[in-house]
């Protein structure tokens, strides 16, 4: 029976023209990847953050590449933020 099916699916993606629901505009594409890549550099600052305050409570020299690893994350988001203007 899924074999049966195959032509059937192949015609209803092919009627892509006649899509009446909504759509992304570019716009709203550019506000999904700037807020998406804030979501994940917020994630990766989580755990970096943790462990460079960690490594910086046992040795006073890691501050500036604990500082830098927690930096680093936050230029995805400068990088999306390019996306916007771009479009």
């Amino acid at each position: 029976m899924a074999l049966e099916l195959g032509p059937e699916l192949a015609d209803v993606a092919l009627q892509a023209e006649e899509v009446s629901g909504p759509t992304l505009e570019n716009e709203g594409a550019a506000a999904l990847a700037v807020g998406l890549a804030a979501l994940a550099a917020g994630y990766a600052e989580r755990g970096i953050g943790a462990a460079a305050v960690g490594a910086m409570a046992e040795d006073d020299d890691m501050f500036v590449p604990g500082l830098i690893m927690t930096v680093l994350p936050e230029t995805l988001v400068i990088l999306a933020l390019v996306v916007v203007f771009i479009v």
